[in-house]
């Protein structure tokens, strides 16, 4: 197996002192949002055989394993990363797979640059995702009932929600949250910046549910996802608890560090709380208007000590293993590429050991053993 080098992105949102206390380092006083364990080209792990990503174009089905590259081809299918939100990311949503490959079809037929700001579909593949806190994490995630957002609209007497507030009421479901978010996203700027205005101003306010809000309009002035947000569920994870994102569920992280692992891919349409290109029709085309649940994830545990968080995609399978002082070693041989990521904790991974923030890649079929007492995180696929 090969211990990792990862790359530490520094994006403006990150916190500067959640992934350095992880490390136990110094913080450099820059944000460190997140840091990537994987073969993804923009920022590959680099290994003492040289970047992942050369390793494993050199010999896929040695590293991958010949299910995996039969199922998948000869990349690794997934991205793990650290995440560490000091600030609200972007309101966002991921397309399935036959919208990435038709998106992304088009834009090519079109000659749209592929690093061109106002691209949506940097590639064909789709990107589900999974969130694990390792602290309590803060998120949005998919519509809450109409009703219920219109109250909470309601509760804030602003003049300029009460047409929003009708629509909610007066619609079935899909066609309220459909008409609302076209509503929010298209409104013009100026007079949509002055209802941010008065309900942030509102939201300071009144505090309690409202107090997410108050913060996304400090961090977004004017921004319509402002109240786009009010229409999502509000969660809050306790270390240990995840959610799965699928394709078209509307979603933002807020506050918090965890564990995220998704398909390899970057697309991404934003609507909204970012500076960045908002395409409202084809996000219209994406997005899943249906409320519901955000559905909390805790990991099903093993008689082996293996704690897996369930998914409906094979891309990537998560799980963790906590290891009480003086645990027995644990086999974690198998026949797909692995990376095993220490959180907590001393860990022994082969002939590596591991403290908080390490981590190691393991080739398919290349015997794995951990021990030692912390939480490891294992990464791989289904094939």
């Amino acid at each position: 197996m090969d211990r990792l080098n990862n790359t530490i992105r520094p994006y403006a949102w990150g916190s500067t002192t959640a992934i350095p206390h992880l490390l136990g380092v110094e913080p450099t006083g820059e944000p460190q949002a997140e840091m990537w364990m994987g073969a993804h080209p923009g920022a590959p792990s680099h290994t003492a055989r040289g970047p992942l990503t050369e390793v494993i174009d050199g010999a896929p089905e040695r590293e991958l394993g010949e299910r995996t590259v039969a199922k998948f081809g000869p990349r690794l299918p997934f991205l793990l990363k650290i995440l560490a939100a000091g600030a609200p990311l972007s309101l966002q949503v991921h397309p399935n797979l036959q919208q990435a490959q038709e998106g992304y079809d088009d834009e090519e037929r079109r000659g749209i640059p592929v690093d061109a700001g106002h691209r949506n579909y940097k590639d064909a593949n789709h990107k589900p995702e999974l969130i694990c806190a390792l602290t309590e994490f803060d998120g949005l995630c998919g519509f809450r009932d109409p009703t219920q957002a219109a109250d909470l609209l309601a509760g804030l007497d602003v003049d300029s929600l009460k047409p929003y507030v009708d629509l909610l009421h007066a619609h079935p479901e899909e066609a309220a949250l459909r008409e609302v978010l076209t509503a929010v996203l298209s409104a013009d700027p100026e007079d949509m910046a002055r209802t941010v205005h008065e309900t942030a101003a509102a939201c300071e306010r009144l505090g309690g549910a409202y107090t997410p809000y108050a913060d996304l309009a400090h961090h977004y002035p004017g921004d319509p996802g402002v109240i786009a947000a009010m229409l999502l569920n509000h969660v809050r994870l306790q270390p240990g608890e995840a959610l799965f994102l699928g394709a078209g569920v509307p979603h933002a992280y807020l506050n918090g560090l965890g564990v995220e692992i998704m398909a390899n891919s970057d697309n991404v349409l934003r609507c909204g709380l970012t500076p960045k290109h908002v395409d409202v029709p084809e996000l219209l085309r994406i997005v899943r208007f249906e409320a519901g649940d955000p559905g909390v994830l805790r990991p099903e545990a093993s008689p082996d000590g293996e704690e897996v968080y369930e998914t409906p995609i094979d891309e990537f399978r998560l799980s963790r293993y906590v290891l009480p002082e003086g645990s027995a070693a644990h086999d974690l041989t198998r026949e797909t590429p692995q990376v095993l990521l220490c959180t907590a904790g001393s860990v022994q991974a082969g002939e590596h050991p591991l403290r908080p923030g390490e981590s190691v890649f393991v080739p398919a079929g290349e015997k794995a053993q951990v021990s030692g007492a912390g939480t490891v995180f294992r990464a791989t696929v289904v094939a």
